[in-house]
């Protein structure tokens, strides 16, 4: 090999070298710019003592929106019409003390703000509230408690939030700013009673131990026709399980405001649905109190809980023993008040989505205690499809990976199979509106169900939320206590016999999160029962979107809002092959 002589290679190429060793060392890179423009976040954020004079801990969640017909805190979603959002872990912060917003925190849809496009837009901060919590199981931990709303992060009562304002983003660079939430929301209005409409609110003890504080859960409570003169007669529980109610929705003794400005529904693609829903409430009510139908006490129950805006029905490590404090404290409550029969033949359970799949948990993991499930639309009752996630045998939640590439797991669709959100854009959102599993969305709610907890009491991740990796060892926690068409298959000779007759599942074929896919192995198992045979049913509807129940007549616009005419009557039709030898089957059919 040639080599130069070493006067040469001394006197002038080490020189050079090292002035250009000098020249990139100073050059910065890509990354570096971004770590400047990083650092040169001013946001600074206080709040007045006048709202609160002592100190708080919450999630600080910054929200940024190009459009300014709603305020940004009611923007932010899964698919492409969401707006932008930062949000950082706030502890001990002082009234009055301005707070510098993390620059290093987590952004959804964009992770960084040195990523932000420039434009003129519209900003808004807001600190969803948490709370300590010294829980029976020695861990403290800070979580938000339901205020009454249904644990909705932008519109909890007491919740602090900004006016919005407009600003202007550079290329790179974030607007100084300093911005007061000087705004608070304000209590919730509570639900009156009325002849036939009853609203139960008790303290729960087995909760209250659990959590270290009182605890309550409740109903609304629909009364029969003809409940106030048959003082002598014993009624049927219809139980229906679903996202936190604010009152007895979908029963109106009115006819329709004939003054109502019709509105505009995105998810059906209907002007003046609310005069349909109007409509349909006013029927429920002229065929619940008709000659004809079944006369039964109807509710809704309210069990929300620090994770979610309801409980999921069962009990779990993160949020305690509430599948016992429905069925052993709430409904026999109800029962004694309302003259309920109280046998668990005399008590059927329905719903959709989180309600389906709370309708089919109670009946699997209280076989004696209810009579009857009908779920709809249900969240995932078979892991092997956690919707399009095989938490057993996939490695990683968010991508689909071979050699040369990989592909981003769907997370939602339309009826036509158009996807507008990956799975893990739904859980990045998640993971921005709060940090250990604290978000109050759905992602995090079915891991403070079904996971154990970790070190600090706090679920334990199925995945980790940044990267996807799938942990194994809590799938294998999963499986044996929630995974409930295994439970199924697992318990059959045990359980079977308690069962039989009370398992119906309805699911569209076409459901937006892919829910038909657990439904189809779970059916395989159910078909493969014998002694009893399960002897229930299994629906699907053609191209159907999710909340299909069960009806071939009507859209999901309509038959959602049927719920309780359509399963009432179709546990009445078939109530004789569960009562015990005489059972009152006909004292409350007057």
């Amino acid at each position: 090999m040639y080599s130069l002589p070493s006067n040469i290679v001394v006197k002038y190429l080490v020189p050079t070298a090292l002035l250009l060793l000098v020249f990139y060392a100073c050059t910065p890179s890509d990354s570096d710019l971004k770590r400047q423009a990083d650092q040169s976040l001013n946001l600074q954020i206080s709040f007045p003592s006048t709202h609160y004079d002592h100190a708080l801990d919450g999630r600080l969640i910054v929200l940024i929106s190009s459009k300014n017909d709603s305020e940004p805190r009611f923007q932010l979603r899964d698919d492409d019409k969401t707006c932008q959002a930062f949000g950082m872990d706030v502890n001990n912060w002082q009234p009055d003390k301005p707070l510098q917003f993390d620059a290093k925190a987590f952004g959804y849809p964009i992770q960084e703000f040195a990523n932000l496009p420039a434009g003129q837009f519209y900003i808004q901060v807001l600190l969803h509230q948490y709370e300590t919590f010294n829980r029976a199981d020695g861990h403290v931990v800070k979580l938000p408690m339901d205020r009454g709303e249904g644990q909705q992060w932008n519109r909890a009562p007491g919740n602090l939030y900004s006016s919005p304002q407009k600003i202007k983003i550079k290329a790179g660079q974030f607007p100084k700013l300093s911005i007061q939430l000087d705004q608070k929301i304000s209590p919730i209005d509570l639900p009156e009673d009325s002849k036939y409409i009853k609203h139960i609110k008790i303290k729960s003890k087995l909760l209250s131990d659990f959590w270290g504080r009182d605890m309550y859960i409740g109903a609304h409570v629909l009364l029969p026709e003809g409940w106030d003169t048959h003082p002598d007669v014993h009624y049927p529980l219809a139980i229906m399980h679903g996202h936190f109610p604010k009152d007895f929705g979908g029963f109106r003794t009115m006819p329709p405001d004939s003054n109502l400005l019709p509105d505009y529904s995105e998810r059906f693609g209907i002007e003046g649905y609310n005069r349909t829903v109007q409509q349909e409430a006013y029927n429920f009510y002229t065929t619940w109190t008709g000659p004809d139908f079944p006369r039964v006490i109807a509710l809704k129950i309210q069990h929300p809980t620090p994770y979610y805006d309801d409980s999921y029905a069962v009990n779990s490590a993160a949020q305690g023993p509430y599948g016992d404090a429905i069925t052993y404290e709430l409904l026999p409550y109800i029962e004694q008040q309302f003259r309920g029969i109280g046998a668990g033949w005399s008590r059927f359970v329905y719903g959709g989505s989180t309600g389906g799949w709370e309708a089919l948990a109670v009946q699997v993991k209280y076989p004696k205690e209810y009579g009857m499930c009908f779920a709809a639309c249900p969240d995932p009752i078979d892991f092997r499809a956690y919707c399009l996630v095989n938490i057993y045998e996939d490695k990683n939640a968010y991508y689909q990976e071979g050699t040369f590439r990989k592909s981003l797991v769907a997370g939602h669709r339309n009826y036509l199979g158009k996807v507008d959100a990956s799975l893990r854009d739904m859980n990045y959102r998640e993971l921005v509106l709060g940090s250990k599993g604290r978000s109050g969305q759905q992602w995090d709610i079915w891991e403070a169900t079904y996971s154990p907890i970790d070190e600090e009491g706090y679920p334990q991740r199925i995945w980790d939320r940044r990267s996807g990796a799938i942990d194994t060892s809590v799938a294998a926690y999963w499986k044996e206590n929630y995974d409930l068409a295994y439970i199924l298959k697992r318990d059959w000779a045990k359980h079977g016999k308690d069962w039989a007759h009370k398992i119906h599942l309805y699911c569209g074929d076409m459901d937006n999160y892919y829910l038909n896919n657990a439904v189809y192995l779970a059916e395989e198992i159910l078909e493969e029962t014998s002694a009893p045979y399960y002897d229930g049913a299994v629906d699907y509807g053609d191209r159907a979107e999710h909340c299909w129940n069960g009806d071939h007549q009507n859209g999901n616009h309509i038959s959602r809002l049927r719920y309780h005419r359509m399963f009432i009557q179709k546990y009445v039709d078939k109530v004789h092959k569960i009562a015990p030898k005489g059972a009152d089957l006909k004292s409350w059919r007057y």
